[in-house]
């Protein structure tokens, strides 16, 4: 039985994971250009989180030497093109299909892991990674005979795994920042958001409408500070399977929310193969075995 404890880990990432579903909504009901919709995101999220990290006190120069400085600016810069590329994505080939294939993140996590921390997947992983790849072919639909008219899908879903690149880059370099409360680390990548993205941010094409505007708020005072503020604290209360299984919740909202506000309707290969990576993926992240253990090896 859960503690009281555990059970606020649970619906503090339950609410967090929700949230994440409902990026896409309002990146597309902004009615801006990703990378104005990144800069605001910064702008709003920087605001509110200095107001929390002052209140909690997180303000200080010893968390941070020149190196994990460094460390930290990098993460930030490759999570900020991280949401580029992802909002790119969402207006290229769907909210759903987008949110799909941006959880190949652990994929991603593995071979960057292999690459450049000496971590060997296991048999296992490596089997789940070809059933991640085959929904992906399906996603892909690369037999199509309408390949002209689907340039953009294609080109949505290669911005979509790029992201999940850069997201598992971001990962691989927080690891080695575990002494930096994440509320600061989330503040330092809104700020460098904010520097990266002013020369690129289209200033002549701002929002007409205040609910335009709204958007743009709440994706920096709730998905960015809110989120991030849940997110970390139920990290804290619950076990890491816990965490896996409840981080899908993410990609299930942002199906609905395609459907419901979008009327994105999924083909069967698209249904299937975004089911194959969702399995994948959990079987990746909750250690399930892919096939079953023989019956010598269970009496050894």
């Amino acid at each position: 039985m859960a503690t009281p404890n555990e059970r606020m880990g649970i619906v503090q990432m339950s609410t967090a994971m929700t949230m994440s579903g409902t990026l896409g909504y309002f990146v597309l009901a902004s009615g801006q250009g990703p990378f104005n919709v990144v800069f605001f995101r910064c702008v709003f999220g920087a605001l509110a989180l200095l107001v929390y990290c002052q209140a909690a006190g997180l303000l200080s120069r010893r968390y941070f030497n020149r190196a994990s400085l460094l460390m930290a600016v990098a993460a930030a810069a490759a999570l900020v093109m991280n949401w580029v590329l992802l909002f790119s994505a969402y207006r290229l080939a769907s909210i759903s299909l987008s949110t799909a294939v941006y959880n190949f993140q652990p994929f991603f996590l593995m071979g960057l892991g292999a690459a450049f921390l000496g971590e060997r997947p296991g048999l296992g992983k490596v089997a789940w990674s070809v059933v991640a790849f085959g929904g992906l072919l399906l996603l892909l639909d690369l037999g199509s005979a309408q390949a002209t008219p689907r340039q953009g899908h294609l080109l949505g879903l290669a911005l979509g795994l790029g992201a999940g690149a850069l997201y598992a880059v971001t990962a691989i370099i927080i690891k080695r920042l575990a002494h930096v409360p994440p509320h600061l680390l989330a503040l330092v990548q809104a700020v460098v958001g904010i520097v990266m993205l002013a020369p690129l941010a289209d200033f002549s094409a701002l929002p007409t409408l205040p609910s335009q505007w709204a958007c743009l708020v709440v994706l920096g005072v709730v998905h960015t500070c809110l989120m991030y503020i849940l997110l970390y604290s139920a990290i804290q209360k619950l076990a890491t399977s816990m965490l896996a299984a409840l981080s899908f919740i993410y990609p299930a909202v942002a199906i609905l929310v395609d459907y419901a506000f979008f009327g994105q309707r999924l083909d069967l290969a698209q249904a299937l193969g975004i089911s194959l990576i969702l399995l994948a993926v959990a079987g990746v992240t909750l250690n399930w075995r892919p096939w079953p253990r023989r019956a010598g090896a269970c009496k050894a």
